[in-house]
């Protein structure tokens, strides 16, 4: 028996015996030596079954659900996929038999009889492994996990500013190539690479605007990605990689509906609906820094001007702080000092909190959304910006809070995984299907 700590945070490959999950923070083992089944034949059946080939069949339907989902029950593969429960079993029966499917069981297994919790079941972590890629500014991130949602690997690629795509994708290969080898991983289980780009993405895998990279503005992902790597090529705005990451394994848990804010040197976005990232034609949908709030504002370097971007992230406010200070702060410094109790830190904070609330306000009477999730760097300032956030959006949407029932309010939490989110989006791009460039 196997036994494997799954805990939230991203990290190097443990020992062989215990691999860290992106989702879970129990004990969870399942029965290594009871699988009998040929390796390359599951993760062909798994490969077709996530690409819903036979279409609309239960086992393509469960399948994708454990891909997206991870670890549940068979109660709540019926709730989500609309199966019958007798259905669901049947189906289950067969999956198990290939080896695509297995059952876990909790650390604690004392309670037997009535009460007994139902057993949790998820894809074999054998039978096929993902890649999330993030675009960062000077730097690439790659992270592998495998289909039961378990983190493997994860290598970072320093690079200079505005590196040429193709360099990026040579540099990616070897990095995938070489987390694979440490690991034992058969490049055979791959089912897709992910890649979180800080930028609009249109359905064809175009970059539109890319600022933060501009040498990818216009540049394809799929074909830089497909023909180096030669597998399956999701891609999305880092803002809904992150929308991704906290719905599947983080503060949106449970929601289906809910919105994505991210303060940092930018301010970006996501629009989730009906359990899905709104895109919009042109892959724009979501570009909240870029409401322009004040015509007669500052030039944007979008081209317009007053965009929101311009005072709710922490770019300038930065700059300020500098000059004050008189050396270069980062946006860690600020908040440190803030937490110390630093006037012109905590100044900055709540100015940059009551013009991200007044943005949120406007979102907030456009969509009235239940849920928003607050993510980027400075949210890892807590309450110090979400008290002042908070308030201004109350002052600036329309359904205020004392308006309605509790129920019916919007809530505005942090998001749980502020540090990491974009590259667990990717990551998780491939487990949800989501983004697939053809």
């Amino acid at each position: 028996m196997i036994s494997a700590r799954f805990i939230t945070t991203v990290s190097s490959r443990p020992p062989a015996d215990r691999r860290k999950s992106l989702v879970f923070s129990r004990m969870i083992k399942y029965d290594r030596q009871s699988r009998s089944f040929k390796t390359k034949m599951t993760k062909s059946l798994l490969r077709s079954l996530l690409d819903g080939q036979p279409p609309g069949t239960p086992e393509s339907l469960i399948v994708r659900c454990l891909s997206q989902r991870g670890a549940i029950s068979a109660a709540q593969i019926a709730r989500l996929t609309g199966l019958a429960r007798s259905t669901v079993s049947t189906a289950l029966t067969g999956l198990k038999k290939s080896g695509i499917v297995v059952e876990l069981a909790a650390a604690d297994e004392t309670t037997k009889g009535v009460g007994r919790p139902p057993a949790t079941l998820t894809l074999n972590p054998e039978a096929g492994t993902c890649v999330g890629v993030h675009l960062s500014l000077d730097e690439i991130r790659v992270a592998v996990a495998d289909v039961s949602h378990s983190f493997i690997s994860e290598k970072i690629i320093p690079l200079g500013l505005d590196y040429p795509p193709d360099r990026a994708a040579k540099l990616t290969k070897a990095a995938i190539a070489q987390c694979y080898e440490e690991n034992s991983l058969s490049a055979s289980g791959l089912l897709g690479v992910g890649v979180s780009v800080s930028g609009p993405v249109s359905p064809e895998g175009f970059v539109q605007r890319a600022s933060i990279v501009p040498t990818w503005a216009g540049v394809n992902i799929r074909h830089v990605f497909g023909p180096v790597l030669e597998q399956p090529i999701f891609a999305a705005n880092e803002s809904n990689c992150a929308a991704i990451a906290e719905m599947m394994w983080g503060a949106a848990v449970g929601y289906e509906d809910f919105v994505l804010f991210k303060i940092d040197l930018g301010v970006g976005g996501a629009i989730v609906q009906h359990g899905r990232v709104v895109t919009g034609i042109a892959g724009g949908a979501g570009e909240f820094g870029h409401m322009s709030i004040d015509p007669s504002g500052d030039l944007c370097r979008c081209g317009n001007r007053g965009c929101l971007e311009l005072y709710a992230s922490f770019n300038r406010p930065l700059e300020q702080i500098a000059r004050v200070t008189g050396r270069r702060v980062t946006m860690d410094d600020v908040i440190r000092m803030a937490e110390q109790g630093d006037v012109g830190a905590l100044r900055m904070i709540e100015d940059t909190a009551e013009m991200a609330g007044r943005g949120l306000g406007m979102i907030g009477s456009v969509l009235n959304p239940p849920l928003i999730i607050i993510g980027g760097r400075m949210a890892l300032a807590g309450d110090i910006l979400l008290t002042p956030l908070i308030a201004a959006y109350e002052r600036h949407t329309l359904i205020k809070a004392r308006d309605v029932a509790p129920d019916r309010r919007t809530r505005i939490i942090i998001g749980k995984h502020t540090e990491n989110d974009v590259l667990l989006g990717a990551v998780g791009l491939v487990l949800s299907h989501y983004g697939r460039l053809q």
